[in-house]
Order: C-alpha cells, then structure tokens, then sequence
C-alpha cells in the first residue's frame, strides 16, 4: 500500500522535528513553518495527504486562517486537521473546533500517545474515504444503467418509427439549451445543474410509447384521419403504462422526469393540449420546454408526411402560435437561444421552405 503523507505546520523547527520522529517510520512528512507555505502544500500534495499537525500560534497567516482557507476549499472533507498548541481552553481552540478541526495535541509532545491518537483518526478517515469511492463508483455504475435503459428504450422506437431515432438525440440537446435558458432567465423556473442533466436524460423518453401506435398510424404519409389522430394520441398513456412497468431499473429523478415529460409534452400552454388538457404552469417547466423542443425539431426535419421547413419559418410559426400556444416565457429562452442551438448543430435537416 502507497505511504501515506502527513504535513507538520509549526514556526518552530524544533517542534516539527520532533513530530517527524514520531510518524517518520508509518509515514511521509512533509514540514511547512508558516500558513502560506503550508496552503501551498496542501494545493500540490492534497490526494496523498493523510493528517495535518497544524500549529495555532504563528507569524504571519496563523492556524486559524489556514483553517479557514481548508474550509472554504473543501479540503477538510477528506484531510483531519490537529491543532497543535501549548494552551488549553482559550478562544482560539474553540474557534478551531467550529471551523472543523478534529483533535487537540498538547505540547510538550507525548511520543505514544501522539502516534496512536493520530493514527487512529486517520484510519478512521480512510476507511470514511475508501467508503465514500466505492458509493461513488455504484453510483456511476447505475448512472450508467439508467443511461443504458434510457438509449434502449430510444432504439426501440427507432426500430418502430425510422423518423424517431435521430429525433430523440437531437430532443437532449435542445432540452438542455432550453432548460439551461429558463433556468437562468427565470428564477421561478430554476433547477439545478444535476436536475437539468436528468431532465435531458428523461427527455428521450418522451415519445416511448409509439411503441404501442400500429406501423399503419405511426409512418403513414399523408394526413391522419380524425380517428388515427385519435389513436396517434394514445401515445402519451401508452408511454406512460410502459414506464411503470420498469420504475425499479430506473434512477428515481429520471423516472419521475421521464414520466411527466411523457405524458404532457402535448399539453399547451392555453390548456388546449392533451391528454389531461392542463393549462398553463400546472405543465411542469420541463414538460413545457420538451414541447417546444419536440415541435422545433419536427418542423426542421424531413418527415413522411412533409418536407422540413427553415429554421426562420419554423421559428416564426412557433411565434406566431401555429404549432400551438407555448408559455411566453419559455419562447423567450427559446428565441434567446437561437444561436446556440443552430450551433450545436441541432438543424442539420433544416432546408429552405
């Protein structure tokens, strides 16, 4: 097993020799005699560091100040910090407690009893450490799971619907400008960076359940009649009876993302949308932005049913309410975000109308 690594901060030179003498056999020392060297240090060698010995008492940045600068940065997570001092009960110990110092070493130093309170504590934090990678590796691993389910499901209705492969992928990226923009724009509609990553993920989901909609409906050329209209509709349900057969498989966020999108990425905003008819915000925000989305894309893609139109005629018929009525301020995000997406590359089936 790799030496482990223990840093000595003390302005007394003496003081940090004779700490090295007690861990030198267990362990790599590295000494620091003031505050910014040892913040230097703990820059350059964190990963490796097991313990800091950190004097109180010291010119220039002080044991305090160090502290606060571990804190801020995070360090303290991962690395105990033992404060080293001579007095006992003042202010500055208690100030060190709070700011996440785990133990006191009194001076003058007793050998054993140092080496084995220490020890102990750095074990401690090892096991914690080595704990908290293997949680992280599963929980990349059921990333990668729910990654994998999410693009099988999105395969199947390639299989099904020739149109719906290329569509899905293209739906992430556009979901991810337009719940980027909203987010920002709007406080009201704010999410997190982790949520945004799973709404992207349960944006493929969103057209799912055409798996249940007949060949004869799903890739028919011409306009649909009254009653296949009907049907093609079914598939916000149908897509929806699909994913609750599979909730254990999947990441919660994802499922409950991937099902609410599934089922009301058809909803419009003046309640003229189905299949529940909801109007307005009770269409949650990301419903709201895959529905604009899902209709950008269809209207810059070739379909069986119609040649694709420009991206300029396609974003005036969403302006313009001819796709349907979208919450204006999802349509400002949209419109605020038309150079990123024909950046991104999102339009490469556009052509001239």
């Amino acid at each position: 097993m790799r030496r482990r690594t223990i840093l000595i901060v003390d302005d007394v030179e003496s003081n940090r020799d004779v700490l090295e003498g007690i861990f030198c056999d267990d362990y790599d020392i590295l000494q620091a005699e003031d505050g910014y060297e040892a913040l230097e240090l703990v820059n350059e060698n964190h990963e490796k560091i097991a313990a800091i010995l950190l004097d109180i008492i010291m010119p220039g940045m002080d044991g305090i100040e160090v502290l606060r600068h571990l804190t801020r940065n995070g360090r303290l997570t991962h690395i105990p910090v033992f404060i080293i001092t001579a007095e006992d009960g003042n202010e500055k110990l208690l100030n060190a407690y709070h700011l996440g110092a785990v133990d006191v070493i009194q001076k003058p130093f007793i050998s054993e009893f140092v080496y084995f309170r220490i020890n102990s504590v750095v074990e401690l934090y090892r096991h914690r450490n080595d704990l908290e990678e293997v949680v992280n590796e599963q929980i990349e691993k059921l990333d990668r799971v729910n990654r994998s389910m999410v693009e099988t499901l999105a395969t199947l209705i390639e299989f099904r619907d020739c149109e719906s492969g290329e569509h899905v992928r293209r739906i992430c990226g556009l979901t991810e400008i337009l719940m980027t923009a909203v987010s920002s724009m709007y406080p009201e509609y704010s999410v997190s960076k982790a949520e945004i990553d799973k709404i992207v993920s349960a944006s493929i989901l969103h057209d799912v359940g055409k798996i249940a909609i007949p060949d004869s409906i799903l890739n028919k050329p011409g306009r649909l009649t009254k009653e296949e209209f009907e049907i093609m509709k079914t598939h916000t349900t149908r897509g929806c009876d699909i994913l609750t057969q599979i909730p254990n498989v999947m990441e919660e966020g994802i499922f409950k993302y991937g099902y609410d999108i599934c089922r009301h990425h058809h909803e419009r905003w003046d309640g003229r949308g189905y299949p529940d008819g909801l109007k307005g915000d009770d269409i949650s925000i990301w419903a709201q932005v895959v529905s604009v989305a899902d209709v950008y894309d269809a209207l810059t893609s070739p379909r069986v049913y119609k040649a694709a139109f420009s991206v300029e005629k396609a974003v005036q018929m969403i302006n313009d309410g001819e796709c349907g009525i979208f919450n204006p301020k999802v349509l400002d995000a949209f419109n605020s975000s038309l150079d990123i997406i024909k950046a991104q590359g999102n339009t490469e089936f556009a052509a001239e109308a």
